[in-house]
């Protein structure tokens, strides 16, 4: 059984931290927060999602980059793991040889919800991502069979739900047209 320590930590001691277990924390108001491995379902999904993303940053010719499972500074003392996030190159650039927890706001983040993360996914993470001006926000919900689309307008979150074969409008991705039911499919190895 593996305890993660009591005391506080600064975001600058968070991005250092290594308690030699290969688990991964996040640092919520300088305590340190296990993450639960995702199951394969999820991983499969974010492959998806990644394989979609980069194939359209491919074809236009555009200077940003996707990552899985990179951080994302939300608060004095607060870092994130996102699923997967896409970054300009200059972002990728300046983290290039240290901790890879972004302390610019991702263009586009996406968290695939489980069962441990909805209050963290659809509550804590929602608010701290619009609080730090991450423009878009992808909520991908297999439990709920949807894909919750989160643009920012002055400093708030306009959220879209979509479904079914309903097609996901990008604001980052314009012209990548992916139905939920593709994406939410992705998941399954049949």
């Amino acid at each position: 059984m593996v305890t993660t320590p009591v005391t506080k930590l600064t975001f600058e001691e968070y991005l250092n931290y290594d308690d030699g277990s290969g688990f991964h924390y996040e640092l919520v108001d300088g305590k340190l927060e296990l993450m639960n491995p995702p199951t394969i379902e999820h991983f499969l999904i974010v492959a998806f999602l990644d394989t979609a993303f980069t194939a359209e940053i491919n074809r236009l010719s555009l200077p940003w980059l996707t990552f899985r499972e990179t951080g994302t500074r939300t608060g004095k003392n607060k870092s994130r793991l996102t699923d997967l996030c896409v970054v300009t190159q200059e972002q990728a650039r300046e983290l290039l040889k240290v901790s890879a927890v972004f302390e610019t706001p991702p263009l586009l983040i996406v968290e695939v919800v489980s069962p441990d993360s909805i209050k963290r996914d659809y509550r804590y993470k929602r608010s701290e991502y619009a609080a730090v001006d991450v423009p878009e926000y992808w909520i991908v919900d297999p439990l709920e069979r949807k894909i919750s689309l989160l643009l920012l307008e002055e400093g708030l979150y306009e959220e879209t739900v979509f479904t079914a074969e309903e097609k996901i409008v990008s604001r980052t991705f314009p012209e990548l047209a992916i139905a939920v039911d593709v994406v939410l499919s992705s998941g399954n190895l049949s």
